[in-house]
């Protein structure tokens, strides 16, 4: 079933957070807690380290069982939330529920117990694991017991269930049933893998300014800054697996850092690439069900960040504190307003060795943040201006494009960033490998006493960095991130090799944002795309003959692309050459269907040669969430 038809069947949805839709039970008053009924246990948070089971000759025995229990996704002096969730026998529930980790060829036997008040359904442990109907029931009371071989290596997940609807839809007692299956192939098992698995909880509130009531989402049980501290040392081999148990999409972002993406699954299949065939990234999709590993090695000391891109999933409304979706005080970096919460995992990583001493000599650059109040609505407008511009001059200027900014492969800038909004700000320079400070998240980027502040309104900032390497990145706000991507601070980074002018007429930047903030998720009205800040159709002039690159960049807050180059009502064809900067790898730049879908925070560069004059049409539509009555926007590709 699509999501718009689930829409359609059911009488209460949601868009949560711009992103998706998916049926819930509203509260009885909108946007209050659930009561916690006397003498639940605390349910223990599960980082996913320690196997769950007793294993034994190439046999897992392992007994789950599923209880009630009270859950504190911001920390035990946090708010606790009455939920179901797995447990082994004479220990504490926990969330994610105990890890099931074999090697390829194990028998696990497994028995489940239900102790709830209601059938539980669960999936991905029956006979037929694997192809989508190995569901198995079990009443309330009862135990069953299973059994499978763990055939095929790769990143998996259990979850289970007392309500009806979808098994990723689950949504208030039942959200965090669920727990992780790694199968492991020969002489693959590293000790210092971890896995991560995102969940969810929410409510919604009509009524509400943002049309949700409380709402979470969360990596092992925790939302930001309450997730587990992780810790590396610079020059470590670091292995993640990231799997996704809610209904929405996640693009998973990683700072400073490109990371190999080593094999994706639905939760029945998992594929594993080969090291040819590993494309490098800083933004991948992980699906609804989805799983994806990941290596990457850090090597710059200091402190990042991995996180969801899409903005409303790191903002006030997924922390359980806020009150009916108004930022509630909640100490962060360096300014209470920066409300990070929600998908956030923080890496600090230690220096080892000699580090690498900072340049002498800087290419100066000065960026100017601008803000004008009731640009959509009530809500102010943002611009990036270039200094020196002739926007610059002109104060009262707000450019509805940021500048794309030209930088050379291996040449040192130092760019004064001066914050003339009304509101704190940061940037972050997307997809760059830099040093930890001018990475752009305030009160974290950096290391010991040397963080990162956020700008305050009239003052300045210089960051320092040197690119180094040829590519497309971005840069955007860090700060308010919900509000000012949505409505302005961002822009287009362009890397060459020093000498080389780009050609104009060859080499475009496609920049798609947004047309202003979304207030409400829930009711709307959404956010519109702009393109190179157009907020509608317009033509650009190609020549035939010659090969064209197009930069695609999505820096929307919340919502997925699709983009289309057609000829009449066909796609035409072109190649894709790079991801996120970095160039893909040879099996995967290949001539195809020109249709692209771009999630938030993903970058992809095409080259296509148009061969006679004519009309090409360049589509592009929002797919995610889906927004009734959308069409596509066409921009006249005019071939001469």
């Amino acid at each position: 079933m699509t999501y718009i038809q689930h829409v359609r069947r059911s009488a209460r949805w949601v868009v949560l957070l711009g992103a998706a839709l998916a049926p819930v039970q509203a509260t009885a008053q909108a946007g209050t807690l659930p009561s916690i009924p006397a003498g639940l246990p605390t349910i223990s948070i599960n980082d996913n380290r320690q196997p769950a089971g007793r294993l034994e000759h190439k046999v897992l025995t392992l007994t789950l069982e599923a209880r009630r229990g009270v859950w504190y996704p911001e920390g035990p002096q946090g708010i606790g939330l009455p939920v179901a969730a797995f447990a082994e026998p004479g220990q504490a529930p926990q969330n994610p529920g105990p890890l099931i980790r074999v090697p390829v060829g194990t028998e696990v036997h497994i028995t489940l117990r239900n102790t709830l008040d209601k059938p539980l359904r669960v999936q991905g442990l029956g006979a037929q694991r694997g192809t989508g109907a190995d569901s198995l029931v079990v009443p309330p009371g009862a135990e069953q017991h299973v059994c499978f071989t763990a055939e095929s290596a790769g990143t998996f997940f259990y979850k289970g269930q007392t309500s009806k609807g979808s098994l990723l839809g689950r949504g208030g007692e039942d959200s965090q049933l669920h727990g992780a299956i790694i199968v492991d192939a020969p002489w693959t098992w590293r000790a210092n893998e971890r896995v991560f698995v995102m969940g969810w909880w929410y409510t919604i509130a009509p009524t509400s300014a943002s049309g949700l009531g409380r709402a979470t989402l969360v990596i092992n049980g925790l939302s930001w800054p309450h997730t587990e501290p992780l810790a590396a040392t610079q020059g470590d081999s670091l292995h993640w697996r990231v799997i996704n148990l809610t209904e929405l999409s996640h693009p998973m972002h990683l700072h400073g850092f490109y990371f190999g993406v080593t094999g994706v699954g639905n939760g029945r299949t998992f594929t594993s690439y080969a090291p040819d065939e590993r494309r490098q990234a800083v933004t991948e999709v992980v699906q609804p069900g989805g799983t994806m590993a990941m290596s990457w090695s850090p090597n710059r000391a200091g402190n990042w960040i991995f996180h969801c891109h899409l903005a409303g999933h790191i903002s006030h409304l997924v922390a359980l504190g806020t009150e009916r979706g108004v930022p509630a005080p909640h100490a962060h970096g360096a300014h209470a307003s920066h409300q990070m919460a929600g998908l956030v995992l923080g890496i600090k990583v230690a220096a080892k060795g000699p580090q690498v001493a900072a340049p002498t000599t800087y290419r100066p650059m000065r960026l100017v943040i601008r803000s004008r109040p009731n640009v959509y609505g009530d809500k102010p407008g943002y611009a990036y201006v270039l200094g020196g511009s002739a926007e610059e001059s002109d104060t009262a200027s707000l450019p509805e494009r940021s500048p794309t900014l030209v930088l050379d492969r291996n040449v040192p800038v130092a760019i004064n960033v001066v914050n003339r909004s009304h509101e704190p700000a940061a940037v972050h320079w997307h997809g760059i490998e830099l040093e930890s400070f001018p990475d752009g998240v305030p009160g974290w980027s950096g290391s010991g006493n040397s963080v990162l502040p956020a700008i305050r309104p009239g003052d300045s900032l210089t960051v320092r960095f040197t690119p180094p390497r040829v590519g497309t990145f971005m840069y955007h706000s860090h700060f308010n991130e919900f509000e000012q991507i949505a409505s302005g601070m961002v822009g287009a980074i362009v890397v060459k090799e020093p000498g080389e002018p780009l050609d104009a007429t060859t080499d475009r930047v496609m920049l798609f944002s947004d047309d202003g903030p979304t207030t409400n998720v829930i009711r709307g009205p959404f956010a519109q795309a702009r393109l190179n800040g157009h907020k509608g159709p317009y033509t650009i002039d190609v020549e035939a003959g010659r090969t064209h690159r197009l930069r695609l960049i999505n820096i929307r807050t919340d919502y997925t692309m699709k983009v289309s180059l057609l000829d009449g009502a066909q796609p035409t064809t072109w190649r894709l050459v790079a991801k996120d900067g970095a160039d893909l790898p040879e099996a995967q730049a290949t001539m195809r269907p020109s249709q692209l879908v771009l999630a938030p925070g993903e970058i992809y560069d095409v080259e296509f040669t148009p061969t006679a004059p004519g009309d090409l049409r360049l589509e592009y539509l929002t797919v995610e969430p889906p927004v009734p009555g959308a069409t596509a926007v066409v921009v006249t590709v005019r071939v001469w």
